[in-house]
């Protein structure tokens, strides 16, 4: 009789723990994300790279990657 006592604890226990994950499971997966908002780009006049604008450096209508790019002017060309 001790035996069938450990086995039923056993169950109910781990009836519980499953019920308990699936409890918590169900709780994350319900919070609501808020979907980024997308970073306007902007192409290097130089090289052609694009990068968010908030990094980029402006000179007149043309953005350059980094300062080196923005002395040197833009690229003509195929770019």
């Amino acid at each position: 009789m001790g035996l069938f006592r450990l086995l039923l604890v056993l169950a109910i226990a781990a009836t519980l723990y499953w019920l308990w994950r699936r409890y918590i499971g169900a709780r994350s997966a319900t919070k609501p994300v808020a979907p980024a908002k997308p970073e306007p780009m902007v192409r290097c006049a130089n090289c052609g790279v694009h990068l968010p604008r908030e990094h980029a450096k402006q000179n007149g209508p043309q953005w350059f990657c980094s300062t080196e790019h923005l002395k040197q002017g833009p690229q003509q060309g195929d770019h």
